[in-house]
């Protein structure tokens, strides 16, 4: 099987090397890749806890990411021993379970219940935009409730797609099987949870600190930026892994039949988000 990733021996083309002198020239040299939130300017939005999350990550060439793009963002990227060589990006299959949605600025009466509960699988690629905002772009989100897959299609133009999805932990293993409705995609990842991550690598950070999420609605890109607390990780490894929904997203088919690069669990963090902008 041909490797869907690229190689650090590959020379990169005169196309990757004009994009790695552009963004290196374009984004600004501090404040890039907080390992902390850097807070919100005004009142969160929504509150919600990710729990239980499973981190599967493969690195790609940015050609493979960048067509599947909103206007005003290009690839995030660093390589696997954690510098930036403005080639490398990466895909991630995320699976964890939310609770305790509510809607700050109505107060108790934003509060979901068990309406806001449920189990969500999402596949994403990293993101910087013009303005040196890092953040991630959702290629699909897959949530196993009805009413919060339309309620946060019409609120943030996210791609949500209803599916039938399930989360159980036993003997130290983490797994997530799910199936879209209407089609015959599904993904099952089963991940073993190891050691605890005492200090993050830099790429460890890049996967998971992300401040952020850039999403296209009516012809304008907005940031909808976001804070939680830093993740506490631990190393993890796959046990069974099968995934349709990279592939249908636009990315290598081949990609998840591959060894995963970086696989991260957390037991979970509390999450706000502020408005677009």
């Amino acid at each position: 099987m041909t490797d869907a990733r690229h190689t650090q021996s590959t020379p990169p083309t005169s196309q990757a090397r004009s994009a790695r002198s552009a963004r290196r020239s374009a984004t600004p040299p501090s404040g890039t890749r907080q390992s902390a939130a850097p807070g919100l300017t005004g009142r969160p939005w929504i509150s919600q806890d990710w729990l239980d999350v499973v981190f599967v990550h493969w690195r790609v060439d940015v050609s493979a990411v960048a067509p599947l793009l909103p206007a005003g963002t290009r690839p995030d990227t660093m390589a696997l021993d954690g510098s930036d060589d403005g080639v490398t990006t990466w895909v991630g299959l995320i699976a964890f379970r939310f609770e305790d949605t509510r809607f700050p600025p109505l107060g108790t009466l934003g509060r979901t219940g068990a309406v806001g509960d449920f189990v969500e699988v999402n596949e994403r690629v990293y993101t910087v935009d013009e303005q040196g905002q890092h953040g991630v772009v959702f290629l699909s989100l897959d949530a196993g409730k009805l009413l919060p897959t339309i309620g946060a299609r019409v609120a943030t133009g996210l791609p949500y797609r209803w599916a039938r999805a399930e989360q159980r932990s036993h003997d130290g293993r983490v797994g997530y099987a799910m199936r879209r409705h209407g089609t015959h995609l599904r993904s099952l990842v089963d991940v073993r949870v190891g050691d605890v991550v005492d200090e993050p690598s830099a790429l460890e950070t890049f996967l998971t600190a992300r401040w952020g999420m850039h999403v296209h609605r009516a012809g304008r890109t907005r940031f909808w930026p976001n804070e939680h607390e830093s993740w506490p990780l631990h190393r993890a490894s796959v046990v069974a892994l099968r995934d349709d929904l990279i592939g249908a997203a636009g990315l290598p088919f081949g990609l998840t039949e591959l060894e995963p690069d970086s696989v991260l669990y957390s037991p979970g963090v509390t999450t706000r988000f502020g408005r677009g902008r």
